[in-house]
C-alpha cells in the first residue's frame, strides 16, 4: 500500500522526494557594492555612526571587502573597518 503517509520516518523537513523546503538568502547580494559606487560616484555627504557611537562626517573615497576611507575637510582623513561601522546614512543637510 502507497501513499503520502506511509513514510512515517522521512527525515528532512520536507516532502518525502525532496523538493519543497525553505533555501537560504545570500549572504552577499552586491547591493553594497553598488550603493557604495554610487556615493563615490557623486561624492554623497555621508555620517558614519559607529560602534561605540561616534559620528564620522565626509565623503567616502574608497572602500574594498574590510574599510571604507572617509575624506574630510579640515581633519584628517580616515581609515574605518566596516565591522565598526554600525551603520551610514547621506548626510544631505551637511556638508563635509
Amino acid at each position: 500500500m502507497k501513499g503520502p503517509f506511509n513514510n512515517r520516518f522521512h527525515r528532512g523537513g520536507g516532502p518525502p522526494g525532496g523538493g519543497g523546503g525553505k533555501s537560504r538568502a545570500p549572504e552577499q547580494t552586491l547591493r553594497e557594492v553598488h550603493y557604495l559606487k554610487q556615493l563615490i560616484e557623486k561624492q554623497t555627504p555621508v555620517c558614519v555612526k559607529l560602534r561605540n557611537n561616534e559620528e564620522i562626517r565626509g565623503v567616502i573615497e574608497y572602500y574594498d571587502n574590510t574599510f571604507i576611507r572617509i575624506t574630510r575637510i579640515k581633519a584628517p582623513n580616515l581609515f574605518i573597518f566596516k565591522h565598526e561601522i554600525k551603520y551610514l546614512y547621506e548626510d544631505k543637510d551637511r556638508g563635509t
